[in-house]
């Protein structure tokens, strides 16, 4: 009964892990396609308040109809500001870098939420997850096609994207942990990214197909449901659990890296995948394990109490 408990929300954190990998690859897809004609407020000026309206509107449905409010202010502030930042810098890191270089330091985002999550979450990083972590960073050394010496601008933009989008996710299970609210968190970095794009829109506006315009939709829809299954994640499994196992986003933009940008990966980068899964894989199994009944002192968050 005990393992059943334990290893029910487990089961579900993975499947909403691989599900919001599956939509934001999709997404991502869509943005590598804007990024090579529009500039990126065209893109997410529009999405950002498609996706703001969809949370608005389910949030308000169901037996329970829900306001915005949030419980952790400080905390959604620095979700909303990280966010920003972190969905511009990935924009322009598609465009300069294919998908295998981008996703190098995708990759590496599970280092960062095991350093972020102890200070504070507060959460306990166990020397088998950081040996989990190593083996992880091994496989994404194999799917960096063009070595470490060839590091440019665009790299160093996709650097910045993944330290603003962990702290945005480390900030997400902050927040979940205290406030059962999941919809703000999508609702709150959504409108704030539609109101800067919306301002800085005027600027660069270029004139849109209506296939584009297609396109801007279904990224909205893809990113709506990703946010929302990433957010309930996060409330099931600790940070650095969650986060390696998007990595499995790696597979399904080989996919449409091969259909859709004719991006033939070697063969380094399956093995690098299968590291970074395996890896995955074991952080699931010492998440899912009994853990002896000790009592310990929880060291408190730096985020301010709300």
């Amino acid at each position: 009964m005990i393992a059943r408990s334990v290893t029910g929300p487990v089961t579900a954190g993975v499947g909403l892990t691989a599900l919001y990998t599956l939509l934001i690859s999709s997404a991502d897809g869509i943005t590598k396609l804007f990024a090579a004609n529009y500039a990126a407020p065209q893109l997410f000026a529009l999405s950002g308040g498609i996706v703001a309206l969809l949370s608005f509107l389910v949030n308000r449905k169901g037996a329970r109809p829900r306001n915005m409010r949030t419980s952790c202010p400080i905390a959604m502030t620095i979700r909303v500001l990280a966010t920003i930042g972190g969905t511009i810098a990935f924009f322009y890191a598609f465009r300069l870098l294919p998908f295998a270089e981008v996703f190098l330091f995708i990759a590496l985002i599970p280092l960062l939420a095991a350093l972020m999550s102890g200070p504070i979450l507060g959460e306990a990083v166990r020397p088998q997850i950081w040996t989990a972590l190593a083996l992880g960073s091994v496989g994404v050394m194999c799917l960096f096609p063009a070595g470490l010496e060839s590091i440019g601008g665009g790299h160093l933009i996709a650097l910045a994207a993944v330290i603003l989008g962990t702290v945005s996710m480390v900030a997400s299970r902050y927040i979940g942990k205290r406030d059962d609210n999941l919809l703000a968190q999508v609702f709150y970095p959504n409108l704030a990214l539609m109101l800067v794009m919306g301002a800085a829109l005027p600027f660069v506006y270029k004139p849109m197909a209506l296939i584009d315009l297609g396109w801007a939709l279904a990224y909205a829809v893809f990113l709506f449901g990703a946010r929302w299954v990433l957010v309930a994640a996060l409330k099931m499994l600790p940070a650095f659990v969650v986060t390696p196992l998007m990595n499995l986003q790696f597979l399904w933009m080989v996919a449409i890296g091969i259909l859709i940008f004719g991006e033939m990966p070697g063969a380094m980068v399956f093995v690098g995948a299968a590291i970074i899964i395996a890896a995955g894989a074991w952080l699931i199994y010492d998440q899912a394990a009994p853990k002896p009944n000790i009592v310990a002192a929880k060291k408190p968050g730096i985020i301010p109490a709300e």
